[in-house]
């Protein structure tokens, strides 16, 4: 980690960041297959999975947040009969697939969470002979598929989103830059798939070691992968939390600052607000999910509990209410992988989104840039897929 940058990473850890708030509607399922059994003239059992239990206080709240946040979503259902059960699962492995099985013996006909990847991986195994989905609280993609579902953002969503916005403003050239561990490779992965999928040009990528004399040491060879490719943008992995400070002070000072080359985040850069303040950062391009929508859950969770969310809370309420939303149908099978996968999606509390065959998802955008300190919307988020912005 980065010493120089440890208040800033405190007070990204402290910061309780949300997302936004809508009714949340599925359309039509279309070609049902078996799983997700349920009856329609009787309330439908769904687990929720959250670390109640777990050693961390950042964990403590976060279950706390995810718990509340799906009872707002239980609350707001119309018309149908949902039997919601909470179980702590500690952050454990272990507990989790305990707490899974326990669901399952209960009645539950679908299950939503657990909060990690080794977790959700070994719930979605442990209920898979009983045709049992797992819609996790994960990003990450590794443990998608089968009967896991992954509802948080993954960088494929957020570099696909990015790339295409860039390929349309003549941004196209694009140098990658990434942390040299899990996330930072991910990470560089996602955004050269999506560069060369939106008719773009990988022409360099450059990682660094994850520490400070690591950042320092790759900014020459950034600007020697940006002359040599004649890049005009250059696409980081790093978060506000990590590099992104360091490197948006030290490009500029070899000559590539935001007027000359174009920055792209993987991550958001309004997290933590004093990120904005960064020189570096101005002009820079993110993705995030419609303002307005985030203040308008967080004005509700934060009158109901007097806090403010956890910035994961609101995946506990798109899992609930697409859940609702697909048992309001009324078929039997309404929690079944093809009904999950339906293409047209769910809107959310994050937006429009979709499971995908293989276990991940799409979120509807939008793009943001930072202007004097300020965060401002460029491209709106799109409104359902096939449309401008996917």
């Amino acid at each position: 980690m980065f010493a120089v940058l440890s208040v800033t990473r405190n007070t990204a850890a402290r910061l309780l960041a949300v997302f936004s708030l809508i009714w949340l509607a599925a359309c039509e399922p279309v070609s049902l297959g078996g799983g997700g059994q349920v009856s329609p003239s009787a309330p439908v059992t769904v687990a929720l999975l959250v670390p109640h239990g777990a050693s961390s206080p950042q964990e403590q709240k976060l279950a706390r947040d995810l718990e509340r946040s799906a009872r707002m979503a239980v609350a707001d259902l119309q018309g149908v009969q949902l039997d919601l059960r909470v179980y702590g699962t500690a952050g454990s492995t272990a507990r989790a697939r305990e707490a899974a099985l326990a669901a399952v013996a209960d009645g539950a006909r679908i299950i939503i969470g657990p909060l990690h990847a080794e977790s959700a991986n070994a719930v979605g195994l442990a209920v898979a002979d009983r045709n049992i989905n797992v819609l996790a609280f994960s990003n990450n993609t590794t443990i998608a598929g089968g009967n896991v579902f992954i509802l948080g953002q993954t960088f494929d969503t957020t570099a696909r989103r990015l790339a295409g916005f860039a390929k349309r403003q003549g941004k196209d050239r694009i140098v990658t830059v990434y942390s040299e561990n899990l996330s930072g490779e991910l990470g560089k992965a996602a955004i050269e798939r999506s560069v060369s999928a939106s008719g773009g040009t990988n022409v360099g990528s450059v990682g660094y070691q994850f520490s400070q004399d690591g950042v320092v040491a790759a900014v020459p060879r950034i600007k020697q992968a940006v002359e040599r490719g004649n890049a005009d943008a250059v696409f980081m992995t790093s978060t506000a939390a990590g590099a992104l400070p360091l490197l948006a002070q030290m490009l500029p000072e070899q000559g590539l600052g935001p007027e000359v080359t174009q920055y792209i985040g993987l991550a958001r850069w309004d997290v933590p607000r004093q990120t904005l303040e960064l020189p570096g950062v101005q002009g820079g391009w993110f993705a995030m999910p419609d303002p307005a929508r985030t203040a308008q859950f967080r004005s509700r969770f934060e009158a109901a509990h007097e806090e403010r969310p956890h910035e994961l809370a609101s995946l506990a309420y798109d899992g609930i209410a697409a859940t609702g939303a697909l048992i309001r149908s009324g078929r039997r099978n309404a929690l079944s992988r093809e009904s999950l996968t339906q293409s047209a999606g769910f809107q959310g509390v994050n937006g429009v989104f979709r499971f995908r065959p293989d276990g991940t998802n799409e979120r509807g955008l939008a793009i943001a840039t930072v202007r004097n300190q300020r965060v401002v919307v460029i491209e709106n988020a799109p409104g359902a897929f096939g449309g401008a912005g996917f």
